[in-house]
């Protein structure tokens, strides 16, 4: 008797660890895709990457897309750090590459859109700005991504290419801090990217200026080395490059590669 009570609380005991590792790990299908996943993506990816995430999970039985989205640098430097992460999506290849220079990268980054500057104004564009040169009237107050940021470069790639003297009341770490500015009333005009000012278009207008498309910014992807969970890593950017994910980008106002 005492050899079987014995049997059944190691029976027990095994049935309880089993639970327990049920409960801490989702499924994973026959596929091996499962389990949570952590993107790091630049800011003016928010929008459509939560709704990339959103279907990809549904797509995938026992997913969850975790992201964080800031600047595409600080991004890149906390992946250099240690920062825990599956894929990094970056809006432009200089940050991309301080991570895969540093050997942090799994494969090559592949470019997946591409990103405009536009003029974000108040709604109704109150100011009648029309090109860049509208920036420098006196009293006006601009907002600018820093230059370590891509939203940052390429603003002053335009600004020099135009021969445009400006200087902005405030620097942002990213291009919704930028953007941010002017829906709080805070600048008249900041430079930010066309999927910005669409995704925030109850707020703020959108202006196009030629000079833009001479810094249009690529966005490149890349699953990273020290991934968690590789196989859903590669399987979610082979989704985001997908007809339907790529549908969801061009929507937001994302160009083709």
């Amino acid at each position: 008797m005492r050899a079987v009570r014995l049997l059944a609380a190691v029976t027990a005991l095994a049935l309880l660890g089993g639970c327990a590792e049920d409960a801490a790990d989702p499924p994973v299908g026959g596929n091996g895709i499962g389990g949570e996943l952590t993107v790091f993506a630049a800011a003016s990816l928010t929008e459509s990457f939560t709704r990339i995430g959103r279907d990809f999970e549904a797509t995938h039985e026992g997913v969850k897309v975790t992201f964080s989205f800031a600047g595409s640098s600080a991004l890149a430097t906390q992946i250099n750090q240690g920062a825990p992460a599956d894929v990094f999506a970056s809006a432009a290849p200089a940050p991309m590459a301080t991570v895969t220079e540093a050997g942090n990268g799994d494969g090559e980054p592949v470019t997946f859109v591409r990103n405009q500057l536009v003029i974000a104004v108040p709604e109704g564009n109150p100011d009648r700005v029309t090109g860049l040169s509208d920036l420098t009237r006196p009293g006006a107050k601009v907002a600018l991504c820093a230059e370590q940021v891509p939203c940052g470069a390429a603003a002053r790639t335009v600004l020099n290419a135009a021969g445009v003297a400006l200087t902005p009341v405030t620097l942002e770490q990213d291009v919704k801090a930028a953007l941010s500015k002017v829906r709080l009333g805070e600048v008249d005009a900041a430079l930010v990217y066309r999927t910005d000012a669409r995704a925030a278009d109850a707020d703020v207008d959108g202006v196009e200026f030629p000079e833009s498309a001479g810094a249009i910014n690529d966005y490149p992807i890349l699953v990273l080395k020290e991934a968690r969970n590789a196989t859903t890593a590669r399987a979610f950017v082979e989704y985001v490059r997908s007809d339907t994910g790529q549908a969801v980008l061009t929507e937001a106002g994302f160009q083709a590669p």
